[in-house]
């Protein structure tokens, strides 16, 4: 059929076969702002962006807002996953690594400004971490002492994680190690690393981790009104990191990535050094989830091996993948939503609610194979576009 011609004004034309057909009108003021938002991908982070800075705090109580706060903080590892796993192809099971490095570089400064002389008078040895003193220890390590910095300690957050995900990276994809074989790998560096910090008890506390956790610069962080400062800041840093994948997302280096994933030999042919656009997209993933990580233990107050080991880290891979691992906005629901649902269903269910957790990320993945964004793309997006007076691609 030949297309529709319109005259001036979306007055319709007879086609060939002397129908007349009704003409499309390209929308107009607040409709075509939203139809351009919608079609560069940033309503879905600004629609996000009114519900975590607005809505939450006005709709939740300050308890149930430091908890939404926590799931905030895994969102990062989940969108750094998108870039990773659903964009370069680069699946790991081992992003809390990163995580708990990131939370461990920001315990460090919290336990430190605890530990003042003053504040540690009645212990063998003031001026050490308690976990220290406990196991006799009589100094405080030269590799701790970076981290009397705040400056350092924040610096250490995003460069410790970034350098370890580039040396298993271009390890691994110089010799192009992927697919299962880096996730094994993956799996096999959260376990070293889990069993590590469990081990030297005495530097790092142990299967205890890094508590009381009590000022940051001399500011209370227990208090509910740091807590409700700390979820804002919290917020605004996923909301940076939002733009920025997407900014990467929609960029040639986006394409390339996608065209590494699924065509790797032949971005390769065409000159590109594949290997180092999967460490890129690896250390990306391995920076935000370790900005989550701090975040998290400054929301939390506390750090432990718990985070760092081989189940925490594949259920960050589960909220990529009931959010959509091909959805920065996505993986934030899926995100929320799946720790929604091991909050709730431990509180109302204990004795169930790991068969009641299994049987959603089962059901999910079953019934939204491609997750919660692939359901709003079938069935929530097309009602949009009609509603803008937009006209759906592929109708």
């Amino acid at each position: 059929m030949e297309p529709i011609q319109t005259a001036a004004g979306g007055v319709p034309l007879r086609t060939d076969a002397g129908e007349a057909q009704e003409a499309r009108v390209p929308p107009r003021g607040w409709r075509a702002l939203a139809a351009r938002l919608d079609a560069s991908g940033y309503a879905g982070i600004a629609i996000l962006a009114v519900l975590i800075v607005v809505v939450f705090p006005i709709a939740l109580d300050a308890f149930r807002l430091n908890l939404m706060g926590k799931y905030l903080t895994y969102a990062f590892v989940a969108i750094g996953l998108v870039i990773a796993w659903g964009y370069g192809g680069v699946l790991s099971l081992g992003q809390g690594v990163f995580f708990g490095l990131g939370g461990y570089a920001m315990a460090m400064f919290l336990k430190l400004e605890a530990s003042s002389a003053a504040a540690t008078s009645t212990q063998t040895t003031p001026g050490i971490p308690d976990f220290m003193d406990w196991n006799q220890l009589t100094a405080l390590p030269d590799w701790w002492k970076p981290f009397h910095s705040l400056p350092v300690s924040i610096l250490a957050v995003v460069v410790v994680p970034t350098a370890l995900a580039f040396v298993i990276g271009y390890a691994m994809f110089k010799r192009r190690v992927g697919g299962v074989y880096f996730a094994i790998i993956t799996q096999a560096v959260a376990l070293i690393l889990s069993v590590l910090i469990i081990g030297q008890q005495g530097y790092t506390g142990g299967v205890n981790g890094i508590t009381d956790l009590r000022t940051l610069l001399g500011w209370d962080i227990r208090t509910d009104h740091a807590k409700l400062i700390l979820y804002f800041v919290n917020a605004a840093l996923l909301i940076v990191a939002l733009l920025l994948c997407r900014w990467v997302q929609r960029g040639k280096l986006g394409t390339l990535l996608l065209a590494m994933r699924d065509k790797e030999d032949r971005v390769r042919f065409s000159g590109y050094d594949v290997s180092m656009f999967k460490v890129f997209s690896f250390c990306i993933a391995a920076a935000l989830a370790a900005v989550g990580g701090a975040m998290f233990t400054l929301q939390v107050g506390f750090m432990s091996p718990s985070f760092v080991g081989i189940v925490p880290s594949i259920e960050m891979v589960i909220y990529a993948a009931v959010g959509g691992r091909m959805s920065l906005v996505g993986a934030v629901y899926g995100a929320i939503l799946v720790n929604l649902g091991k909050s709730w269903f431990s509180e109302s269910f204990p004795n169930l609610w790991l068969y009641l957790m299994a049987a959603m990320f089962i059901g999910v993945v079953m019934a939204f194979p491609n997750g919660l964004a692939g359901l709003y793309e079938a069935h929530v997006r097309p009602r949009i576009r009609r509603f803008l007076g937009v006209e759906n691609k592929g109708a």
